[in-house]
């Protein structure tokens, strides 16, 4: 296999920066060798299975809302379309999920694209997942909910930042009742749960096909300077 230039590899709290080369890229974060998510999506995304790199409609909608500069963070991003939008767009971008499958489709496809410096592959688990010091133009995630990391990402945006959210509703346990309530959005939701201060530019939910409930919904949400008040006052 070729040398490709490097895609930097990360677990939070530790120096685990990898790749020099495509080669090297299969490593995983040790402490989730068992991990119930990463099994799960690793034989999701593994054997024949062919990403399209498409990247998802909100992120589309979401890319002209931003301020001039800044970086992005992706959570739960699989083999991600969206993260390379950002990255051709220009943008900084940290790219968060479980599966070092996925993180190695995303960065093969970056290698080939000529924007390996643009991306940050970081495994780990949402759950003990925390966002840091920097903040970020727009934090998107398409695939996962779960409100503390809701809450965290809220406080990863920068002033001007937006939060960009897709997750499945109550609805879609009326056709899957295994699906855990708390994966799932309540009504009003995430809007309803956002930090004071938080402008919604859109929540609605995604259309199905006919005669079936809406079973996903689509947040994009704006933080104005902080604290509001003050800037409000000049």
């Amino acid at each position: 296999m070729t040398s490709a230039p490097a895609v930097s590899r990360a677990r939070i709290g530790v120096d685990w920066r990898l790749a020099t080369s495509l080669a090297c890229m299969g490593r995983q974060n040790p402490e989730l060798a068992g991990h119930p998510d990463r099994l799960r999506w690793n034989a999701r995304y593994g054997g024949d299975y062919v990403p399209t790199f498409r990247p998802h409609p909100l992120a589309v909608a979401a890319m002209p809302t931003l301020p001039a500069a800044g970086p992005v963070l992706e959570l739960a991003c699989g083999p991600s379309g969206s993260a390379l939008l950002a990255a051709a767009a220009g943008r900084r971008v940290t790219a968060i999920d479980a599966s070092d499958v996925a993180l190695d489709l995303l960065g093969n496809e970056a290698a080939r694209r000529g924007l390996s410096e643009m991306l940050t592959l970081l495994q780990a688990d949402l759950a003990t997942w925390q966002p840091g010091a920097e903040r970020y133009a727009l934090v998107l995630c398409t695939s996962f909910w779960d409100q503390l990391v809701f809450d965290a990402a809220a406080a990863a945006v920068a002033d001007y930042g937006v939060v960009a959210w897709e997750a499945l509703t109550d609805a879609a346990r009326e056709g899957r009742p295994d699906l855990p309530a708390q994966w799932c959005l309540g009504p009003g939701e995430p809007a309803s749960l956002l930090p004071a201060g938080f402008d919604v530019l859109d929540q609605h939910d995604v259309p199905s096909p006919p005669d079936q409930p809406a079973v996903k919904r689509q947040l994009l949400a704006r933080r104005p300077p902080f604290p509001s008040s003050i800037t409000a006052a000049w």
